[in-house]
């Protein structure tokens, strides 16, 4: 029997003066919002009670709440003749409450902004202004209406994306919005904590358009299975073992179209699934407890072309699962592009083949293991805001950042880079059932300096989404369709399939969600690029692989439009497990594989790779053709695993200021045929692989590795790995070369910096620089 959960999270925030009210109570005043009224109240020495009215009658009321920084609290509060209330105990004079409530209204679910209580009294917090109208997308210009709930208050104001200061613009009257643009407020009054900073971002030109309601029970497509705990185990894995048996063989199967996802609904399982090519296995719980495998989740060197190692295990992924190992432990021997995201490991993980061969990985993050986790033969590896019992191995590079049990920052002996926190950081959506067996999307709230999985305090913070916003993508699904779609405010949802795109995407519309399960594959054809995106707020892009088209493109993705300057500190958009590739499976071309115009966004885990094997005739120097892998412009952009492989010039190009990238890989191009025709700009032999701007005053990153592998022309030489100007703001640490094999040779590490690569695969380190 299915155990149904008390709590659920989530919200589909609806009103801008909701989501912009961020309100405090403070020693028991209630402040007000459109949809409801709140308060905390002291009722002894050791405790307070917070209420919240609902303006219409909720079937439920959800507190979540935090004393003094501590773990989170979930409860369903109490309701009495229309107001929910819930008393917090354990209290001392100058406690600080941190609190927020989820609450239905008419069937969806609505998350409010954080509240603020002082236990014993203190100093209160201005209001955070609001805005009418909201943010949002509208035909023609806007005049803008600030207020604040607290009395007497004024208002300061910006229209260019940049923090309000108590000097910014004095608001009075209404302001003109006569163009797309990002106004953020502040309010203060003498004797009171100035308030949040509330933004509202405006697209003007564009349709205020509603999406059509789609179905909340949708088909998937024909490549999509889902689960269900009533079925019966041998069902269920002679399904799994069909797909396994079409997907796993890395001669075939690596280039081909086959695409599926496993998607099983909460409850529990004892089955064994071995993931192969391009095959992304998830929970539709709201939490990874939801879904429990008793049995196996498993990639290995499953084929005897292998030979025993996992070079090349790309393209599968796995998601929101609890794991109880059937031999106690999990293994996940992978190389890029398998995530591993919202796992509760039940035990031990091993990162390594079964034979202890070779791999090259890899990307985990919001997971925990229980016991250890072991990388051995692992030559790198990511992990992100999650939890080990502990970790054992290190070839090369491994970091790990706002991760407890992670090993200490010992690099380069053993080679392990550590961090206490991830500065800004926020999970990636997820389909996930409801109460109602309804599908929704969750989509996690952004965390600062983050440490530990999401869910460790029982739910992921953050709202959700049903799905009669979202057009489901299914094969067969043209570009002019998919355009319609978020033309008219719907967000995407891909299915596993190949999609062919005769125009280019299109995402205007901020906090649009385009979410993809099964590998769904966009090939530009004709030479246009694949996806471009507005420089608005909040863009989610999670779950795609772009594969170049024959004809060349001059980037397939593209985020903000070239000099995009508004800052999107409180709600950036987010590129996860976004993948790139030219040639392998066709001969593609493309310029560019990534450009990042908008200021802050966020690069969570992507492989772009230009294409060192695969099908006859879809790789080589003149057949599949790609000069650089990322480009960076933007202004305060963060990249969180960034593997990037064999592009014919600089593979990444950082002008943007203030940038920062924990974990870099790389592999300079196999396939140079001579010297002569790689040789960048500036007059050095080859181009690095990480270069960083002149003109850039400010950039950090950590564990960085670049490896050389010139097999075409073992002659063949790079002046370094890493180049960036000799300033006191642009600070690297922990970077390494190798020559693998000793096929050709990096000559120093960063700049004029670290030793040439020696026989051996033997690393060069360089701890820090300058």
């Amino acid at each position: 029997m299915r155990k149904r959960r008390t709590w659920r999270p989530g919200a589909l925030v609806v009103s801008a003066a909701l989501a912009l009210s961020a309100l405090v109570a403070t020693g028991g005043t209630a402040s007000a919002a459109a949809d409801y009224t709140q308060g905390a109240t002291q009722v002894s020495t050791s405790q307070a009670q917070v209420v919240f009215t609902p303006t219409t009658v909720a079937r439920y009321v959800d507190i979540h709440y935090q004393v003094n920084g501590g773990g989170q609290q979930n409860l369903r509060m109490t309701e009495s003749g229309g107001t929910w209330r819930q008393t917090v105990g354990s209290l001392s004079t100058g406690s600080l409450l941190d609190y927020w409530f989820t609450y239905e209204k008419s069937g969806p679910q609505y998350d409010t902004p954080h509240f603020t209580y002082t236990h014993g009294g203190g100093t209160g917090s201005v209001a955070a202004p609001t805005f009418s109208p909201g943010g949002g997308t509208y035909a023609t210009a806007q005049a803008v209406t600030l207020s604040t709930a607290t009395s007497g208050a004024t208002i300061r104001y910006t229209v260019d994306g940049s923090t309000p200061t108590a000097t910014s613009t004095l608001y009075s009257t209404p302001i003109s919005v006569p163009s797309s643009r990002t106004v953020k407020a502040i309010a203060l009054k003498s004797g009171l904590t100035t308030s949040a900073t509330a933004t509202a971002s405006y697209t003007i030109g564009g349709s205020a358009a509603t999406c059509p309601t789609q179905s909340d029970t949708p088909d998937f497509g024909p490549n999509t299975r889902v689960f269900d705990p009533s079925m019966p185990a041998a069902t269920i894995q002679a399904r799994l073992d069909a797909d396994f048996a079409a997907q796993k063989d890395t001669l075939t199967a690596q280039m081909g179209t086959g695409r599926v996802a496993h998607l099983f609904k909460p409850g529990t399982y004892a089955v064994r699934d071995n993931v192969g090519y391009y095959t992304s296995v998830a929970g539709l719980g709201q939490n990874p407890g939801d879904v429990v495998i008793n049995g196996d989740i498993t990639v290995d060197a499953f084929n005897e072309s292998d030979q025993g190692v996992a070079l090349q295990n790309f393209w599968r992924s796995t998601e929101n699962l609890a794991v109880n190992p059937s031999s106690g432990a999990t293994r996940w021997a992978v190389a890029q592009a398998a995530p591993f995201r919202r796992m509760d490991i039940r035990g031990d993980l091993q990162l390594h083949p079964a034979s202890y061969g070779f791999a090259s990985g890899g990307y985990i993050a919001d997971s925990k293991v229980s016991g250890q986790t072991a990388s051995v033969s692992q030559q790198q590896w990511y992990t992100r805001d999650s939890a080990y019992g502990s970790w054992a191995g290190g070839v090369w590079n491994m970091v790990f950042s706002g991760t407890s049990g992670a090993p200490a920052n010992t690099f380069p002996n053993p080679p392990e880079t550590t961090l206490a926190t991830t500065p800004v950081s926020r999970d990636v959506p997820y389909l996930y059932i409801d109460g109602a067996g309804r599908y929704r999307v969750f989509q996690p709230a952004l965390r600062t300096n983050a440490s530990g999985p999401s869910w460790a305090g029982g739910s992921t913070p953050g709202t959700s989404l049903p799905m009669s916003q979202f057009f489901v993508v299914k094969p067969g699904a043209t570009a002019s369709a998919i355009n319609t779609a978020l033309a008219s405010g719907c967000h995407l949802l891909f299915t596993p399939g190949i999609y062919h795109l005769d125009q280019t995407l299109n995402v205007t519309k901020a906090n649009t969600v385009v979410l993809g399960i099964g590998y769904p594959t966009l090939i530009p054809d004709n030479g246009v690029n694949a996806m471009q995106v507005a420089d608005v707020d909040g863009v989610r892009l999670k779950g795609l692989l772009f594969d170049a088209g024959t004809t060349n493109s001059a980037a397939l993705l593209t985020v903000g439009p070239a000099g995009s300057s508004a800052s999107h500190a409180t709600n950036p958009t987010t590129v996860q497990d976004v993948f790139f590739r030219i040639g392998g499976a066709i001969a593609g071309k493309a310029t560019t594989s990534l450009v990042v115009n908008s200021a802050n966004t966020v690069i969570d885990h992507i492989w772009a790779w230009r294409a060192d094997h695969g099908n006859a005739g879809t790789w080589g120097w003149t057949q599949a053709t790609g000069d650089t892998g990322v480009i960076v412009n933007g202004n305060n952009v963060l990249a969180t695993g960034l593997f990037v492989e064999h592009y014919q010039k600089y593979q990444v190009i950082w002008n943007g200021q203030n940038g920062r990238t924990i974990f870099f890989q790389n592999e300079m191009p196999y396939d140079v045929p001579n010297q002569a025709s790689w040789r960048s700009p500036n007059g050095f032999n080859g181009y690095a692989a990480y270069k960083v701007a002149d003109s850039v005053t400010n950039h950090e990153a950590w564990g960085l590795g670049s490896y050389c592998f010139f097999n075409v022309n073992p002659s063949v030489s790079a002046y370094h790995a890493f180049e960036v100007p000799n300033t006191p703001g642009v600070r690297m640490h922990n970077l390494l070369t190798v020559s693998l094999n000793y096929q050709g040779t990096i000559t120093h590490v960063i700049n004029d910096v670290g030793g040439v690569t020696p026989p051996g695969t033997v690393p060069v380190n360089v701890v820090n620089h300058p």
